[in-house]
């Protein structure tokens, strides 16, 4: 499937594979075209697939790039694990997390920033940028870092300490600005139009989100090639809700896989549900609201696909649920206790979501589900002080340990 073009969403304008993101015409945004492959053999594709690196790009033929890069760092390619203990807790049979904090820096953001840089490249370009809530930051500053690529980050700065010591270090320009992240994105987004340079997320967003469309093959083809009946996955901008339908789709309509578009369940956090409000309200716009939750990689007040995501959940028959910040602080303890997978706030979010809808009895126990965890918690670890496990601290003998275990249970 090679790239044809930039084509309008909206009024399917179409313009050439150069670095911009929004039509002329109509303003709707521009996502990559390809070339039609009516003759496809689907085992041979799948031959060619199998055959290919344990990173994203053995998917390459899928995606916007010329030729996939050498020497970068390998994202993609994650774990499916089958998350029985957890299943159990939620009276479900077949559950499995994709577990994206596996990947080099450490969320599902590699996999947007791979494809956006390696685009960047071909296209000339020498310096990189991004607005961003953390994850992409430290994203764009590992592998800008990798390449030998210039970078400038922007964040909002309360950033969590963690996500901007890890950015820092990679030795970008890092940018904290006084707002949210819509007001980064906003400063962002005049820069672009004055610097000759790749922002990720902006000039160069229609590659750039070509990259989630890979959790969906990964998801398939760990599956054997066969499709999940339900998916939870969180929802920021709407970009890699509507990127994952996007993957399921083309390999669906390419032969690779048979059956119908799971049911999606998008998951939100309380204190920044516009996408989730607007399904409540039977809308078909997210009205933009002022982030306030610990939930930050979530924080898009103003997602630029929220109207993509509503879409898609409608069409396959699911929903969008908004979840509280204590909630999502027990979903990262539940996945932790159950899985022994430590999720930030984000991947808190989703498997909330999930609790609820397994409660709701809106997930079926023999349903097939796959939920989405996008990064580490190691990244937010504020979120979750307050439930920690006091340490007890003892002296070196067998009595002293002895005497603290029989504290311990007398207190359970």
């Amino acid at each position: 499937m090679p790239p044809e073009s930039l084509r309008c969403k909206e009024c399917h304008t179409t313009y050439p594979l150069d670095a911009r993101y929004v039509c002329e015409r109509c303003f709707g945004p521009l996502e990559v075209a390809y070339a039609p492959r009516p003759d496809a053999d689907p085992e041979a594709l799948k031959r060619r697939i199998q055959a290919g690196p344990h990173s994203l790009w053995r998917y390459g033929d899928f995606l916007p790039v010329q030729t996939p890069p050498r020497g970068t760092l390998a994202a993609g390619w994650t774990p499916l694990l089958r998350a029985d203990r957890l299943a159990e807790r939620l009276r479900l049979k077949h559950l499995w997390i994709k577990n994206d904090a596996a990947n080099p820096t450490h969320s599902f953001k590699d996999r947007v920033v791979s494809v956006a840089l390696a685009r960047a490249r071909e296209l000339g370009f020498e310096t990189v940028a991004c607005a961003s809530t953390g994850n992409l930051a430290n994203a764009v500053a590992a592998h800008a870092a990798a390449v030998g690529l210039e970078s400038y980050v922007f964040i909002p700065s309360d950033l969590e300490e963690e996500k901007v010591l890890a950015t820092g270090i990679y030795g970008t320009n890092l940018v904290a600005v006084r707002g949210n992240y819509d007001d980064v994105n906003r400063l962002c987004t005049e820069l672009s139009g004055e610097r000759d340079w790749a922002f990720v997320n902006i000039n160069m967003r229609p590659y750039y989100a070509e990259g989630s469309k890979t959790l969906a093959y990964e998801t398939a083809e760990q599956l054997g090639f066969e499709l999940p009946e339900r998916v939870v996955a969180p929802i920021a901008s709407g970009s890699l809700f509507t990127k994952i339908a996007r993957g399921f789709t083309e390999w669906i309509e390419l032969g690779l896989v048979a059956g119908e578009l799971p049911t999606f369940n998008g998951a939100q956090a309380a204190g920044c549900s516009p996408v989730a409000t607007a399904f409540e309200a039977g809308q078909d716009f997210c009205r933009p609201v002022k982030p306030h939750t610990i939930a930050k990689s979530l924080a898009i007040g103003n997602p630029a696909d929220g109207f993509y995501a509503l879409d898609t959940v409608r069409s396959t028959g699911g929903s969008i649920a908004a979840v509280t910040d204590d909630e999502i602080v027990e979903g990262i303890r539940l996945l932790a206790r159950t899985e022994g997978i430590f999720a930030e706030t984000a991947g808190g979010t989703t498997i909330a979501t999930l609790a609820k809808l397994a409660a709701e009895g809106v997930v079926r126990p023999e349903e097939r589900v796959v939920a989405y965890v996008t990064g580490i918690g190691l990244k937010t670890i504020d979120a979750v002080a307050p439930i920690a496990h006091p340490t007890v601290t003892i002296q070196s003998t067998m009595d002293a340990f002895n005497a603290a275990l029989d504290a311990e249970e007398a207190l359970s």
